[in-house]
């Protein structure tokens, strides 16, 4: 590597370690405020479950996301590295200003706000991808008006479950069979789509649209942009075709043959069959893009079966249970900020060894990328950002231990589910809406709006203003390079 992509892989995880300080708040604000556990015990547990997520998403479609939002064409080069180098360096400066004077800003949008900024200072406007740009600037209005939506479901279903009569148990068992077909209807079995394919099916065409980096179909041979001819000689025309021939190498544990085309040439090869997990169960639950619809699905099943029992207990008792409960909000929240803050970095640093020659494509991203940074993350949030825990935990309504577990439950819906459409969403934005849907459950009085105003004003000139830095440095930094 030259020294120049170390420095700028060494600013992307000194970014991803700030980042984890300055979003510290997002994971640990209520279970402080609320007393749940003490400020060091909140970092810790925060930082633990942003380090877990690195075993939980596995595709990183926010990374590959953020990696586009400067064209190709321009990050290339010395000259890439360039741009990548200026919009980092804005991002740490906004991000420690927004810090210091306690404003719950979007590390997200600073940092996909310095790379276009330096984008276009580099390229012009048509050096940016507007696609990726508008998806996450919408995000800044969407996102915490989900997190409020949700949150404020959330909060009246717990409300109503402390009624003492049937309704309430019978909409929690309506709840947890909403869950099941979700997980039915979501959870894929398909062994194409287990072993990491993305496969276009059309008019007796099989396609192979993606192919997951490090998965078990790239280990076996396949790339992407393959078009499948034949396996074991038999022509392939559907997924299902895949699928029977991936299963049937299994059960007799022997080789298969398969032909492609791939670059207008025909490739034939023989492999055995991969895959991460012998048992069926093994290969669907622990399939990435299943088990975090599985992991979420368990969070919200445990809140489900406590509603059964809300309505036998006394507000002493439910603040006990609720209290406990935090801890599991908060580690699913803390679970969907490393899933997505981390992921960032790694489109980043990706993009970087692209721009550098070390790689061609994310899909050959190498594994300590996503190792360092979810490592750099999770120490940031360690390091706390207390100034932003008063303000998400106090200053914008007084919250309970009950109304913890509805914004931090409806803060890891929001970024379970952004993290599957590869949208890079904000958790600042996500939590601070679900805590003011919480409060506005009591009375819209409840919610200091000034505070959110504010707040507002800092989200929507984060974008331009980390832009106009990120030029400003690409500028001065083109004389030295």
């Amino acid at each position: 590597m030259t020294t120049f992509l170390i420095v700028v892989i060494v600013s992307a995880l000194i970014f991803d370690y700030i980042n984890g300080f300055h979003d510290a708040a997002n994971s640990i604000a209520t279970v402080v405020s609320t007393k749940v556990l003490t400020p060091f015990q909140a970092v810790l547990w925060a930082a633990v479950f942003n380090f877990a997520a690195f075993f939980i998403f596995k595709d990183h479609g926010v990374a590959n996301t953020v990696s586009k939002t400067v064209k190709e064409t321009v990050i290339s080069g010395n000259e890439g590295m360039l741009v990548i180098f200026a919009g980092l360096i804005a991002a740490i400066f906004w991000n420690l200003l927004t810090w210091w004077f306690g404003i719950p800003s979007s590390s997200s949008h600073t940092l996909i706000g310095g790379f276009a900024g330096a984008g276009i200072a580099a390229g012009g406007f048509a050096a940016v991808n507007n696609d990726v740009v508008l998806r996450t600037a919408s995000f800044i209005i969407l996102a915490p008006l989900v997190g409020m939506l949700m949150a404020f479901i959330i909060s009246l279903w717990f409300l109503f479950s402390f009624r003492k009569d049937i309704l309430p148990r019978l909409i929690s068992v309506l709840f947890v069979a909403g869950i099941v077909f979700f997980l039915l209807s979501t959870i894929k079995t398909n062994r194409a789509d287990i072993a990491g394919m993305k496969v276009d099916a059309k008019d007796n065409i099989v396609l192979l649209k993606d192919v997951s980096n490090k998965s078990s179909a790239q280990k076996m041979g396949f790339k992407k942009n393959d078009t499948l001819l034949t396996i074991n000689n038999q022509p392939v025309t559907s997924k299902k075709d895949i699928d029977e021939a991936f299963k049937n190498a299994g059960a007799t544990n022997s080789d298969f043959a398969f032909s492609v085309l791939r670059k207008g040439d025909t490739v034939s090869k023989t492999t055995p069959y991969i895959t991460a997990y012998q048992s069926r169960v093994g290969q669907v639950v622990f399939f990435g893009e299943n088990f975090k619809w599985f992991l979420l699905a368990f969070i919200l099943l445990v809140m489900a079966v406590f509603t059964f029992w809300l309505n036998t207990l006394n507000a002493h008792k439910s603040n006990v249970w609720f209290k406990r409960l935090q801890l599991v909000s908060s580690a699913a929240f803390s679970i969907g900020h490393g899933g997505n803050d981390a992921q960032k970095v790694m489109g980043i640093i990706t993009a970087a060894l692209i721009a550098g020659g070390q790689i061609t494509s994310f899909e050959q991203m190498p594994n300590w990328v996503p190792l360092a940074c979810y490592a750099a993350i999770g120490l940031g949030t360690m390091s706390g950002g207390w100034k932003i825990v008063k303000t998400m935990g106090t200053r914008i309504t007084k919250v309970t231990p009950f109304e913890g577990v509805a914004a931090e439950t409806a803060g890891a819906v929001t970024l379970f589910v952004t993290e599957a459409l590869k949208i890079p969403v904000s958790t600042t934005h996500t939590i601070t809406g679900a805590i003011m849907g919480v409060g506005a459950t009591k009375r819209l009085s409840a919610v200091r709006w000034g505070v959110t105003i504010n707040l507002l004003w800092a989200w929507i000139l984060t974008i331009p203003v980390s832009a106009l830095l990120a030029a400003g440095v690409y500028y001065v930094s083109k004389l030295f390079f």
